[in-house]
């Protein structure tokens, strides 16, 4: 059975989505929390004001895909199909998910918290980290080079760990750089 393909809708406080391929649509206070977006496609979308924690992403296309003002805790975006994978958030609360071995080259943050979230062994080169709360974010043996720091807080980066060349972190962000050193800075 072929999945619907569904264009240019706009869905307003839905709780329930049909398996399907979404393009240039635009979901708006909607609660998907706990759901399962299993082999779900969604090319050039918008989540705004939604509730999608704990969603399931196995195999879910995100393609150029932004979010704004969401609750996204939980996710697991390794569990997404990495073709094309192009996402960004504005204003979001990404706490306790996951973008392990993730290519998130660019992607862009603004404003979100982050806390514990796991950049373990992802590509976010030349990502923007605009106002975010990084409190608890693992860093290991992930590439950040040229990202921008430079209004994130409460970061833990080890240069030694990870990949940094060329990032951009402000004075105040350097002791989250040299906590790994056993340093005392004053």
């Amino acid at each position: 059975m072929e999945k619907p393909y569904i264009v240019d809708q706009k869905f307003e406080k839905e709780s329930i989505l049909v398996l399907g391929e979404y393009e240039h649509c635009v979901f708006k206070n909607c609660s998907f929390e706990s759901a399962d977006f299993k082999n779900f496609q969604f090319v050039d979308c918008t989540f705004e004001s939604c509730n999608i924690s704990l969603v399931k992403l196995s195999g879910a296309a995100l393609q150029k895909v932004h979010f704004k003002d969401c609750k996204m805790q939980g996710l697991r975006f390794e569990a997404c199909n990495p073709f094309l994978f192009e996402v960004s958030f504005d204003t979001c609360v990404l706490n306790l998910s996951s973008f392990y071995q993730i290519k998130g080259k660019k992607t862009t943050f603004d404003s979100c918290a982050l806390h514990e979230v796991d950049f373990t062994e992802a590509d976010f080169s030349e990502a923007s980290f605009d106002d975010c709360d990084l409190a608890g974010a693992l860093f290991d043996q992930t590439n950040v080079s040229k990202a921008d720091f430079r209004t994130a807080f409460n970061y833990v980066i080890h240069p030694s760990l990870n990949q940094i060349k060329k990032a951009k972190f402000s004075q105040d962000g350097l002791a989250g750089l040299l906590q790994g050193f056993d340093i005392s800075i004053s």
